[in-house]
């Protein structure tokens, strides 16, 4: 289970401000990347709090309307469109979000954690742990954010664009959306730059 351990050490570092990031719907063949930054208060404890994948739909839903209503906790989520994602490829897209999160938080912090690797020319110090969400709290609280928050906004999307299935698989590349997409076609909300997608531009 995650724990104060990492935001901990850094403050005994001299860091004061310490914000957790992380990103949901790297891999989805549709939609964007969603990306939040959390800062917890010091002694924050919370006993169900952990990495967003080993959740179920109700806990996420339930934490992170705890998360929402706790008014000592700071927040910021950036989604990163499709055509960012194509322009920059996803990877840079989403550090991009991660930037973007961490300038926008008020008061501004002086470090973060940030689930996987390094980001390169990250405005602050920041601390890459991999399976991060895993291991620190308030990576955990970002990684419920940015999953419920673009969840949403899929389940939403399916009814601009139905027969996809976005409600199901949230755009990810299972057997069911592959074979909507071939079917349909690509929808507005499709990643070009993606490889199911970009055969399938190619094909037409």
């Amino acid at each position: 289970m995650p724990t104060l351990d990492h935001e901990n050490q850094l403050r005994l570092a001299g860091y004061r401000c310490i914000v957790g990031i992380d990103e949901a719907g790297r891999g989805p063949l549709a939609g964007p990347v969603s990306v939040a930054a959390v800062i917890l208060p010091e002694g924050f404890h919370h006993t169900e709090l952990n990495d967003s994948k080993q959740l179920n739909e109700k806990q996420r839903e339930r934490i992170y309307d705890e998360l929402m209503a706790n008014t000592a906790i700071r927040w910021h989520a950036e989604m990163i469109e499709i055509d960012e994602i194509d322009r920059l490829n996803i990877l840079q897209a989403t550090w991009t979000g991660m930037r973007r999160c961490a300038l926008a938080l008020d008061p501004r912090p002086d470090a973060a954690l940030i689930d996987g690797k390094p980001v390169r020319n990250f405005p602050i110090h920041h601390v890459a742990l991999v399976k991060g969400d895993s291991l620190s709290h308030s990576i955990a609280a970002a990684s419920i954010i940015a999953k419920v928050r673009r969840d949403r906004l899929m389940i939403a999307m399916a009814e601009t664009y139905p027969g996809y299935g976005f409600e199901i698989h949230k755009g990810y590349p299972t057997p069911g959306h592959q074979k909507a997409l071939k079917k349909l076609g690509p929808c507005p909300q499709h990643r070009r730059s993606f490889a199911p997608v970009a055969q399938l531009m190619f094909d037409l």
